[in-house]
């Protein structure tokens, strides 16, 4: 038997879009899928979310963002602007 496979949830949704091209049907996919990831598996209610999702023509297989959801970007102006913030902002004495 081959070694489990990682539990990148992006490499289980690419399996589930490849056999579902293929026309294997979601509980055999799942069946499958838990042979090779074990406990780290999607459930099989999620399995049958994304091949919904693939056969209504969704590609992907990244989240779609959440509203509300924190973006946070990191830049060197960013960082710039926060050292400039917490120098500005220090209480210390200079004897």
């Amino acid at each position: 038997m081959a070694a489990p496979l990682a539990t990148c949830t992006k490499e289980q949704r690419s399996v589930i879009r490849f056999l579902n091209s293929e026309g294997v049907k979601p509980f055999e996919i799942h069946r499958r899928m838990k042979v090779q990831y074990g406990d780290a598996c999607l459930s099989l209610q999620q399995v049958y979310e994304w091949t919904r999702k693939f056969m209504n023509g969704i590609s992907s297989v990244k989240d779609s963002p959440r509203p509300g959801q924190a973006h946070r970007v990191v830049t060197p102006e960013a960082i710039e602007a926060v050292e400039v913030i917490v120098k500005e902002n220090r209480r210390v004495n200079s004897e």
